[in-house]
């Protein structure tokens, strides 16, 4: 196939050969480039034979030296070079199919596609791909995969998924493993369905993959108000949560014994729900599952601290109100006082839900609505303190799709997002703005 070619690097190799927007790359040493991966790996390479089709039909071939992994300065039409695979499953607990009508049409998309799993860390399920294309996967060594597995029993992971090659997951993984490639795992606990006896066999199962299996994530199952006609789930009991929490711990010990690392996470939500502390924060390792929500807290405490002691208290007090989703809400109380011999003194607001249902329990998924009728007639200071993560990323769009602006006028309040996964950042960016709000005094 052929990719059509729609830029070209100033000073590149591409404007050295004379290679122009309109023309398209036919093939590399030969082969077919199916997308961004084969173009990728085909390219990681010294010498090179790369063939071209001009606007006019004409094949022209370049022999190339460069260096090892020197880009060669083309751009396409898209970043994946094809069509983002989209989901085949019909997940009992999909999230996307519990979202109201108004919200960003973004969170109505449903990918599943490894190669953003490759690049960006997202979770696939592997349903969507024949043993061709899995072959491909091996034979360009995409390492590590993230894999949403559920439950390594097929006829389980079927149900769940309601999808017929969902039962092939553990034919694939053990490929990998003989393969000598490396996959993340998550599992979304739904209560009576893979919890209890099935969650300990799926942990023992990716367990007994490690190395090749790197970590898992144990999250609970999400569930907004929005879910009529759908398949009758509830969210897990305090009970239930901390149930899962010791069968995560009993797999760590197996795992320690094995490999001398931890292997299986609870995520924080799941402790919130179960009304216990989270573990230390040595006990994430690396944090390898710090976007499934899985040490995030942890982490920006000891962040947060370490660079707290860096700071000098300011000059006069200076009060603050902030906002955050009922899970984070008993973490980041005794956290922020530890701001006041600093001079700042932060009015912390607990936010319900009530857009997605009590039951969502995170930041980053409140909404303006949530914010500005539940924050209304209680801010006291005069600027009010969001995490980032209700953003949309880089830009200043809330889920509901109101805007920052809106939101501050609504309010009457100056608004300043600070980083909710980056606990020195948000030091850094709150010291620095008090502290140029000083200045102007």
């Amino acid at each position: 196939m052929k990719h059509l070619i729609t830029a070209v690097d100033a000073n590149s190799i591409a404007q050295e050969l004379g290679i122009a927007p309109g023309w398209f790359l036919t093939t590399i040493d030969g082969e077919d480039v199916l997308d961004v991966i084969d173009y990728e790996q085909l390219t990681a390479k010294e010498t090179l034979e790369v063939c071209f089709e001009t606007p006019e039909g004409e094949c022209i071939c370049a022999d190339i030296e460069k260096e090892l992994y020197e880009p060669l300065g083309l751009n396409f039409e898209s970043g994946l070079m094809s069509p983002i695979k989209s989901c085949k499953n019909h997940c009992i607990f999909c999230f996307i199919d519990q979202m109201p009508k108004g919200v960003r049409s973004s969170l109505h998309v449903k990918d599943d596609d490894w190669r953003l799993s490759l690049i960006m860390g997202n979770y696939v399920t592997l349903t969507n791909i024949d043993d061709a294309e899995f072959e491909r996967i091996i034979k360009r060594r995409v390492s590590p995969l993230y894999v949403s597995v559920h439950a390594t029993d097929g006829a389980i992971r079927k149900s769940m998924m309601r999808n017929p090659t969902a039962v092939h997951l553990m034919a694939r993984l053990n490929w990998l493993k003989q393969e000598g490639m490396q996959f993340h795992a998550q599992i979304v606990t739904c209560p009576g369905i893979n919890d209890g006896e099935v969650l300990s066999q799926t942990l023992s199962d990716l367990l007994a993959l490690a190395p090749a299996a790197q970590s898992v994530a144990v999250v609970p199952v999400g569930l907004t108000r929005y879910r009529e006609g759908l398949y009758p789930l509830r969210t897990l009991t305090r009970a239930e949560a901390l149930d899962a929490i010791h069968r995560v711990e009993a797999c760590n010990e197996a795992a320690f014994a094995k490999t001398g690392t931890g292997f299986a996470y609870a995520s924080d939500e799941m402790y919130s729900i179960a009304e216990v502390s989270l573990p230390c924060y040595e006990a994430y390792g690396d944090f390898p599952q710090i976007e499934n929500g899985v040490g995030l807290l942890r982490k920006f405490e000891w962040e947060f601290l370490e660079a707290l002691r860096e700071q000098t208290p300011l000059r006069a007090p200076y009060n603050v109100d902030a906002a955050t989703g009922a899970s984070a809400f008993p973490f980041l109380q005794p956290l922020f006082e530890k701001l006041a011999p600093y001079g700042i003194h932060v009015v912390l607001h607990r936010i319900e839900n009530a857009y997605f249902g009590p039951t969502v329990t995170v930041s980053g998924l409140l909404t303006a609505t949530d914010l500005a009728q539940q924050l209304a007639g209680k801010l006291t200071t005069g600027l009010l303190l969001l995490p980032d993560d209700t953003l949309r990323e880089r830009e200043d769009v809330f889920l509901d799709g109101e805007h920052l602006a809106g939101l501050a006028k609504r309010l009457g309040v100056r608004i300043v997002p600070l980083c909710a996964s980056d606990g020195a950042l948000f030091i850094e960016k709150l010291f620095g703005l008090l502290k140029s709000e000083e200045e102007l005094r």
